[in-house]
C-alpha cells in the first residue's frame, strides 16, 4: 500500500482563510468525483467557513472525558475505517486531549497517511518548530503547540494563504475572525500591524526556502549542477565600450535577486592608449547610480589581478564581465583579462556576458590605487624579450643567403626595425640588448671578413656604430614617451578623483563617510580613521576598515587635518608620488569635518529656535487659554461677594462648583505647562520602581473629575509590574484618558484595558470619537496642537505631548491607532518589572 500524500495550507496568522481554502478545495475535488470527507474542522463560529462544509461528509468525532469535562477530538480509527481518498484535517499543530491515541494531531495525520489516505491540512507559521523562537521575539508570545519541520517539509505541496496586515485587521474589525468582545484586545496585541507584517514575511521566506529545497532536490535527481546564491555583492567590470549598459543591467538584476550590492568599476590603461569615450563612461556612471550601485575608476597595469583583489577587498561574491571579441592572436600577444580573472578568482563566481557589444576586454579597477607606471608593464617586457629572442636569429638566418645582394646598410636597417619594434613594446632595456645583439650579428655575419669580429673597412665600422647609437636613442625616446603617457593618464585619473571628492561634498549632507571610503579604496589601505583630540585623549571621529586605529601611532601614516584632528592610515604603501593627491584628500576631509561641526552647531541653534517657538506658544497659551478659567473663577467669586444679592442655596452651590471645576482645570493647565517646560529643558528626574498598572490607572481616573461612569476598565491585577516612575506614569495616563474623554461622545464609555506582549505591558485607551487621519497622528503629540473637530473640553494642546514625553523618558512608547468601528486608540507600552 502506497503512503498517502499531504498538502498543507500555510498562513501567517489566524483568520487569513486557511480553513476556508482547505474546504473549498475539498468541495472542488468532490465535484470532480473524488471521495472526500471531513476528518476534523473547527469553524470557530464563522458562517462563511461553516457554509463550505454543506456538501461534505463529516466523520463523527470521538468524545473524551477529561477532568470532569467532555471534549471532542478527531476519530482517527473512524477515518481510516471509512477509507476515503482524501481527508480534510484542520489545525495540524493541535494538541489532543489526554486519553487520545496520539498526543499531537500531526501524529494522527501520520497514521492516516500511512493508511494510504491523502490528507489536506492547515497550519500557521508560528507553529513551526524551527521558527518558534523567532515568532516569540516578534510577538512576545511563546507558542506551546509546534509541528516538526520535517513533517511539513515532507508534504507534497505547501501553499501559502496570503493576506495583507491591513486586510486581516479589517476582517478582525468586522467580526469575521473573533467575537466582538475579543476584537479590541486582539488588534492591540497579537494582531498589531508590525507583528502581522513580520509574520507574513516569515511565512513567505519559509515557503520560498521550501521551493528552493525542492528545486535543489530536482536538480540532484536529474544530475543538474548549479551554484545557488545568498547575499550578493556583484562587481560589474565596465570597459566604456558600446553595450556596457546591457552588462550593467544584467549585473544589477543579479544583485537585486538577493537584495545585494552593485559595484561598477573601470580601469584606465596604464599607457593611456585606446581610452574609451568619457561621455559613454559618464553615461554608465549615471546608469549605475540610478540602479542604486556605486562607480569606481582608477589606473591599473594588471587589470585581471587587480579586479580579483578589489572583489576580495569588497567581499564580493560575483564578478560580471563582458565577452571579448578580440582575435586569438590578440589575446596571445596582449593577454586575456578574463583568463587572468578566472585563474585568480578562487571561490568568487565569474560571469562572462556575451553580446554586450564590447570589442575590448573588461577593465575593472583594483583594490588600491596603482602606483605610477614609469615604463612598460611586466607582460610587455616579457613579450619584448620574446620578440628579440626569436626575431634576431630568424632575421639573421633569412638574410644570410642574400648578403651579397643586400649590402651591410640594408641588413643593419632590418636589425634597426626590429630594435624599434622591441623598444616600442618593452622599453629601453630590451631595446638596448637587441641593439647590441644586432651590432654583433651584423659584424659576424655581414661585415667582411665574415665570421670574425674584425672590421676591414672604416665605412662599415661607421655604419655599425651609427646603427648602435640610433637604436639606443630610439629605445630611450620610446621609454620616455611611455612614461609621459602614464604620467598624463594618472594625472587625469587624479583630477577625476578630485572631482568626485568635490561632488561628495556637494551631494551629501554628511560627506565624511563617503570621503573616507573613497580614500581607502584609492590608496588600498586596510583601515583609515579620523581622530580628534580631547581632554581625555584621542577619540575616533569616523573610520572605515579594520582594525580601527585608536591613536596616531597605530598607523603607518598620520596627517594633521587641523589643530585637534589627525588622519591615520593603516596598511598603506603610500610613497612620495601620492602625497599631492593625499594632500587634496586631507583638505577635503578637513572641510567635511568642519561642515559636520557646523551642522552640530546648527542643530543646537535649531533647538534654541524650537525653544523660542515653544516659549512664544507658551506665552500665547498663558495669555488666552489660562485667562478663560480665571475669568470664570473671578466672575463666580465676585457674584458671591455681592451683598445686595440674596443668593439661594442652589445658586450659591452652583457658583462654588464652578469655582472648583475651573480651579481644577486651571491646575491641570498649569501642571501641563510646567511639565512641558521640564521636558523641553531636560529637567525631568525619574524615580524608578516596579509598580502595578492597575494601581496607576485607578489613581489617574480618581484624579479626573468627569471620569466616573464614563470609563470601562479591564486591567487585571495579575499583570506583571512595569518599571516606571509612578508619579509621571500617573500623569501620562491621566492626560491620555482625559483626552479620550474629551473627544468621545458622553453616552459611549472610553475603554481602558491592558495586557502583556512579550516582555512589555501594553495599556490601550480606546475612544469612539471622530478619530484622526493616519497622516496627522504624529502631529497630535506636538505641543499646542488641537487637530480635527473641537473636543468637548478646552486646553492648550499639551496633554498628549506631555504624556509621550513622560512615557519616552521612562523608556516606553506612546502611539495612536484606529479604534475598530471608529475612534482613536492610544497604545502605551512599558517594559516589565518584577511581578
Amino acid at each position: 500500500m502506497s503512503r498517502g500524500r499531504l498538502r498543507i495550507y500555510l498562513g501567517a496568522a489566524p483568520g487569513v482563510g486557511k480553513t476556508f481554502a482547505m474546504l473549498n478545495e475539498g468541495r472542488r475535488r468532490l465535484e470532480r468525483g473524488t471521495d472526500v470527507v471531513v476528518g476534523f474542522v473547527e469553524t470557530h463560529g464563522r458562517a462563511n467557513t461553516a457554509a463550505q462544509m454543506a456538501d461534505l461528509e463529516v466523520v463523527p468525532r470521538r468524545r473524551i472525558t477529561y477532568r470532569g469535562a467532555e471534549f471532542e477530538e478527531m476519530d482517527v480509527d473512524a477515518v481510516i475505517a471509512r477509507r476515503p481518498q482524501v481527508a480534510l484535517v484542520d489545525e495540524l499543530a493541535h494538541t489532543n486531549v489526554p486519553g487520545s491515541s496520539n498526543e499531537k494531531r500531526w501524529e494522527d495525520v501520520e497514521e492516516i497517511l500511512d493508511a494510504g489516505i491523502d490528507v489536506i491540512s492547515t497550519l500557521n507559521i508560528q507553529h513551526l518548530e524551527s521558527v518558534n523562537d523567532v515568532v516569540e521575539r516578534i510577538t512576545g508570545i511563546e507558542q506551546q503547540e509546534t509541528v516538526p519541520d520535517a513533517i511539513v517539509r515532507a508534504a507534497e505541496q505547501v501553499e501559502i494563504v496570503d493576506m495583507t496586515p491591513e486586510a486581516l485587521r479589517r476582517r478582525m474589525a468586522h467580526g469575521n475572525v473573533y467575537p466582538a468582545e475579543r476584537i479590541d484586545a486582539a488588534l492591540g496585541n497579537y494582531f498589531r500591524p508590525g507583528n502581522l507584517a513580520a509574520l507574513r514575511e516569515l511565512a513567505l521566506l519559509w515557503v520560498a526556502d521550501k521551493v528552493d529545497e525542492s528545486l535543489q532536490q530536482y536538480m540532484e535527481d536529474h544530475g543538474i549542477e548549479a551554484t545557488w546564491e545568498t547575499r550578493e555583492r556583484v562587481v560589474a567590470a565596465i570597459t566604456g565600450a558600446p553595450g556596457g549598459d546591457d552588462l550593467i543591467r544584467r549585473a544589477a538584476r543579479m544583485a537585486y535577486r538577493h537584495r545585494g550590492d552593485l559595484i561598477g568599476v573601470h580601469v584606465r590603461s596604464s599607457d593611456g592608449l585606446a581610452e574609451p569615450s568619457s561621455d559613454r563612461l559618464e553615461e554608465y556612471r549615471h546608469l549605475i547610480a540610478e540602479l542604486g550601485g556605486s562607480y569606481h575608476e582608477v589606473v591599473a597595469d594588471d587589470a585581471g589581478r587587480a579586479l580579483v583583489q578589489f572583489a576580495r577587498a569588497e567581499h564580493a561574491t560575483q564578478i560580471v564581465m563582458g565577452a571579448t571579441r578580440r582575435s586569438r592572436w590578440s589575446e596571445l600577444v596582449r593577454g586575456s583579462v578574463i583568463s587572468d580573472v578566472l585563474r585568480h578568482a578562487g571561490r568568487i563566481d565569474v560571469h562572462v556576458i556575451s553580446q554586450t557589444g564590447s570589442d575590448e576586454e573588461p577593465a575593472p579597477r583594483p583594490a588600491a590605487r596603482p602606483r605610477l607606471i614609469l615604463g612598460p608593464s611586466r607582460r610587455r617586457r616579457a613579450i619584448a624579450w620574446l620578440v628579440a629572442g626569436i626575431g634576431l636569429p630568424v632575421l639573421t638566418v633569412a638574410m644570410v643567403p642574400f648578403r651579397e645582394d643586400l649590402g651591410l646598410a640594408a641588413e643593419l636597417l632590418v636589425y634597426l626595425l626590429l630594435t624599434v619594434a622591441v623598444a616600442a613594446v618593452g622599453g629601453l632595456l630590451p631595446a638596448l640588448a637587441t641593439a647590441v645583439a644586432g651590432f654583433l650579428l651584423g659584424n659576424w655575419f655581414f661585415t667582411p671578413p665574415i665570421h670574425t669580429l674584425t672590421i676591414a673597412e672604416p665605412e662599415n665600422l661607421l655604419a655599425l656604430v651609427a646603427f648602435l647609437v640610433v637604436a639606443l636613442v630610439v629605445g630611450s625616446l620610446v621609454t620616455v614617451a611611455a612614461r609621459r603617457a602614464a604620467e598624463a593618464t594618472q594625472a587625469r585619473s587624479d583630477a577625476e578623483t578630485l572631482a568626485r571628492l568635490s561632488g561628495e561634498l556637494v551631494a551629501h549632507q554628511d560627506p565624511l563617510p563617503g570621503l573616507m571610503a573613497e580614500l581607502r579604496a584609492t590608496f588600498g589601505a586596510e583601515a583609515i580613521a579620523v581622530l580628534t583630540r580631547s581632554a581625555d585623549g584621542w577619540s575616533v571621529e569616523t573610520a572605515v576598515g579594520e582594525p580601527v586605529p585608536q591613536r596616531p601611532e597605530a598607523g603607518q601614516l598620520s596627517v594633521p587635518l587641523g589643530r585637534d584632528s589627525v588622519l591615520v592610515v593603516v596598511g598603506s604603501g603610500l610613497d612620495e608620488r601620492d602625497l599631492g593627491l593625499l594632500r587634496a584628500f586631507t583638505s577635503q576631509l578637513a572641510l567635511a569635518i568642519e561642515r559636520r561641526h557646523l551642522q552640530a552647531e546648527a542643530a543646537v541653534a535649531s533647538n534654541l529656535a524650537e525653544a523660542n517657538e515653544l516659549r512664544t506658544a507658551l506665552l500665547a497659551a498663558v495669555s488666552h487659554d489660562l485667562r478663560t478659567p480665571l475669568a470664570s473663577i473671578k466672575a463666580s467669586v465676585t457674584s458671591l461677594l455681592q451683598r445686595d444679592v440674596d443668593w439661594t442655596p442652589e445658586a450659591r452651590r452652583e457658583l462654588l462648583e464652578t469655582i472648583a471645576e475651573e480651579t481644577d482645570r486651571l491646575n491641570g493647565l498649569v501642571g501641563n505647562l510646567l511639565d512641558m517646560s521640564r521636558l523641553s529643558t531636560g529637567a525631568v528626574e525619574l524615580v524608578y520602581q516596579d509598580v502595578g498598572l492597575e494601581e496607576i490607572v485607578g489613581r489617574a481616573l480618581r484624579g479626573l473629575p468627569h471620569a466616573e461612569g464614563r470609563v470601562t476598565l479591564d486591567v487585571p491585577e495579575t499583570l506583571a509590574h512595569v518599571r516606571a516612575d509612578a508619579a509621571l506614569l500617573e500623569r501620562a495616563v491621566a492626560n491620555v484618558v482625559g483626552n479620550a474623554l474629551a473627544w468621545s461622545p458622553p453616552e459611549i464609555p472610553v475603554r481602558v484595558e491592558a495586557g502583556e506582549v512579550g516582555k512589555e505591558v501594553h495599556l490601550l485607551i480606546a475612544d469612539r470619537g471622530p478619530g484622526v487621519p493616519a497622516h496627522l497622528r504624529e502631529a497630535i503629540f506636538q505641543p499646542f496642537q488641537r487637530l480635527g473637530d473641537r473636543s468637548n473640553g478646552a486646553g492648550v494642546g499639551l496633554g498628549l505631548a506631555v504624556a509621550r514625553g513622560f512615557v519616552e523618558a521612562m523608556g516606553g512608547e506612546l502611539h495612536a491607532e484606529d479604534t475598530p468601528g471608529g475612534g482613536l486608540t492610544m497604545v502605551l507600552s512599558l517594559q516589565e518589572g518584577a511581578r
